[in-house]
């Protein structure tokens, strides 16, 4: 009977300390609501001439203590941070200027954290003309491992918004070096995917430039992909 008692507080005891010891679970993304992706804002906050006030909305994570918000201008690369309890914020941004945003989503009982999509917005201002949004990259997906197809290539694909609506061209540029510098093709609006020749077990980087009738230009930044 005691070595029964015995038997039956030993295992109580390692269940116990199982529990104790199985790991949190980590935070989950969140799906951004407000400023609508490649959209002009216009319900900030007037701040003066140069300046208005942005609230930010995005939606409830689950395991996630805090949100880290983080707005860049797209002109001057400046970065805002803050973090929020709750599913919004508001941030002081600059009229007539682009962003980006995107949320981070935290946790204080894991390292790991998990990011939002990135979306492109205008802060309302005097602009009576805009740039085009960056080009969305489709594939492939930054530090992608793709396979090429039979007759060695990889397709590349974007999709790109313009509030203007007078995307003119785009121009791509793919290398094995980075930045990518090699200018390889330019494409009419109505292109948004090509296909480029590769090697197995190379890295290459590309990026896509979109430019409007007014001559504006945008750049999606590096992209990497491995061909295997």
């Amino acid at each position: 009977m005691m070595r029964f008692l015995v038997l039956i507080t030993c295992l109580f005891m390692a269940v116990t300390s199982c529990k104790k010891k199985s790991a949190a679970n980590p935070p989950e993304a969140v799906l951004l609501v407000f400023p609508e992706e490649n959209s002009e804002c216009t319900t900030g906050t007037s701040l003066g001439e140069e300046t208005s006030r942005v609230e930010f909305r995005w939606g409830l994570a689950d395991n996630t203590e805090t949100y880290e918000l983080r707005v860049t201008n797209i002109a001057t690369g400046t970065v805002q941070t803050i973090v929020s309890a709750s599913n919004s914020a508001q941030l002081p941004l600059a009229k007539g200027e682009q962003f980006s945003w995107f949320v981070r989503s935290r946790n204080s009982e894991v390292e790991q954290t998990v990011s939002s999509k990135e979306w492109y917005f205008y802060n309302s201002g005097s602009r009576t003309t805009f740039a085009p949004f960056p080009a969305t990259i489709i594939s492939p997906a930054s530090s992608d491992n793709v396979f090429k197809d039979i007759n060695n290539e990889v397709e590349l694909s974007w999709s790109a918004s313009d509030l203007d609506n007078d995307i003119a061209s785009y121009e791509v540029y793919f290398s094995v070096e980075t930045p990518s510098i090699d200018l390889i093709r330019e494409l009419s609006s109505a292109v948004t995917s090509i296909k480029v020749s590769v090697t197995s077990d190379t890295v290459y980087y590309w990026r896509v430039v979109v430019i409007d009738e007014e001559g504006n230009r945008s750049d999606t930044g590096v992209y990497t992909f491995k061909v295997l």
